[in-house]
């Protein structure tokens, strides 16, 4: 039997899972650490991590899999990671300093900057985004107030590089990973020079660039040492969270969206046209099959304000002690619209979709004769629901015609109140799949090493837990509810 071994490199924990490459099914997993890893915030607004723990998390969650499961076969192995991070190494590959990670902020104004400087319209025909908070503004940051890191640094990397470094002694990149660090340039289809420029990076800072799924480098004997595997097994994937998310749900098809509903909702759409927002409300980066010749962009829209709305409804307004599904049965208890309720779920920060305003939550309509807890519940589902179709719209004015959302069988998704009111407001269907990214990076790997011929092959096995598709009797309903809605937001 042939095994795949995947791993997601995640800012709270590493997971790792060990796929079974001729069913589909994961026979073990594990993540590492058990409590919440740390992060470093040394001044308001920063986070840090340190690389050496990410590989201390892989080995642990690599000793639980075997310690649990018989001798495995493993064929190929696959890295998912947190997006834009950056690792400074010196010639041997050492981190010189903690990594500077996705969430951390200290680089905003060097983008805003460079996106000043080098022209909204420059930036967003070649990046596709703003220079904004990713890799590039980060180094440029590190720079300025650390030259002495600096004029050390011979690489630099992403999380995902570093890991795979660590494997197979190569320092390699892609050419997704490299458009989640605003350094390609779609327009030429190369390294983005006018940033590496503009912030004075000597190219050769950057990894050799190779495929999404393509060996790229074998464990070495003291890697193989340490992780209790046998050495010479190829690493064959790597991708950033988001794009492999959306690999581990098979959405590889424009008009195809992958979207989680945790503290934060994420909607991740494939777009088939290399273009970009004008108002710079979402990012943009080559998907996992993004070619030249033949364009796959993920279009990436986080809000802030999803699940913690929810979980505030549940501690704050709902009777004591009571569950979420429990919740669900109350908020079904009245109509859709929540008799007249409307919720702006904006009340965890700026939102980015919003050009980074920080509107915060309100709440509309409340009338005292009428409205309890169940119509408070609902309303912030539906409000929740209705942020998510504003950013959808945005990227249907980029091109994207959207017809299917796949997303975890997990969190907000569980709701069959929100899964309709999203069915419905979107028209699109929405599936649920039980799978994860891990899971998906050791897919991605059977891929890259061609134990399956292509993508079609590798998702067979990928069942469907449930489809929610659009009610034709309750469309124009919700999109009256929705317009008025938005009519509040542009209010």
């Amino acid at each position: 039997m042939t095994y795949l071994l995947g791993y997601d490199i995640g800012s709270s924990s590493v997971k790792a899972s060990l796929v079974d490459a001729s069913t589909g099914q994961c026979v073990a997993s594990s993540f590492y650490p058990k409590q919440e890893a740390p992060i470093k915030a040394l001044q308001p607004g920063w986070a840090e991590q340190d690389p050496h723990d990410w590989w201390l998390y892989v080995r642990q969650a690599t000793a639980e899999i075997l310690h649990n499961t018989p001798h495995r076969d493993i064929a190929a192995i696959g890295i998912s990671y947190q997006m834009h991070g950056l690792v400074c190494a010196d010639k041997q590959g050492n981190p010189l300093r903690p990594a500077i990670i996705w969430c951390d902020g200290r680089a905003i104004p060097y983008g805003e900057r460079a996106f000043h400087d080098l022209g909204n319209d420059h930036c967003l025909s070649h990046l596709l985004n703003s220079p904004g908070n990713f890799t590039a503004s980060k180094l440029a940051w590190v720079k300025e107030h650390e030259p002495q890191v600096f004029e050390q640094t011979a690489k630099v990397m992403l999380p995902g590089d570093y890991i795979a470094l660590r494997m197979t002694g190569e320092c390699l990149t892609t050419v997704s990973g490299l458009s989640e660090a605003m350094l390609w340039d779609f327009k030429e289809n190369d390294i983005a020079h006018c940033l590496t420029h503009y912030y004075g990076f000597d190219e050769s800072l950057l990894p050799t660039i190779t495929s999404t799924f393509a060996e790229q480098g074998r464990l070495t004997a003291a890697a193989a040492t340490e992780l209790g595997l046998h050495a010479g097994i190829p690493i064959t994937y790597r991708a950033g969270d988001q794009p492999n998310n959306a690999l581990s749900l098979n959405v590889l098809r424009p008009g195809e969206i992958a979207s989680t509903a945790g503290t934060s909702g994420v909607v991740y759409g494939i777009n088939g046209s290399t273009n970009s927002d004008p108002l710079s409300r979402v990012n943009t980066f080559a998907h996992v099959n993004h070619s030249a010749s033949q364009p796959r962009l993920g279009i990436l829209l986080c809000i802030n304000g999803t699940g913690i709305l929810n979980s505030w409804m549940k501690h704050t307004v709902a009777p004591e002690g009571i569950s979420y599904k429990e919740m669900d049965a109350l908020a079904d208890q009245v109509p859709m619209g929540a008799n007249g309720i409307r919720i702006l779920p904006f009340g965890n920060g700026a939102e980015r979709m919003l050009q980074n305003k920080d509107k915060g939550c309100s709440i509309h309509g409340i009338n005292f004769n009428l409205h309890d807890e169940r119509h408070l519940i609902r309303a912030a589902q539906e409000g929740i629901v209705f942020a998510f179709k504003y950013g959808i719209d945005i990227m249907q004015q980029m091109g994207m015609d959207i017809k299917n959302i796949h997303a975890g069988h997990a969190n907000m998704f569980l709701s069959p109140i929100f899964r309709r009111a999203l069915a419905n407001v979107t028209g699109a269907t929405i599936h649920l799949f039980d799978t994860d990214g891990s899971i998906g990076a050791a897919r991605g790997a059977g891929i890259g090493a061609g134990i399956y011929h292509n993508t079609d092959e590798a998702f067979e096995t990928l069942r469907c837990i449930a489809s929610t598709e659009p009610d034709p009797n309750e469309m124009s309903a919700y999109q009256e509810v929705y317009e008025s809605w938005k009519d509040l937001l542009l209010r």
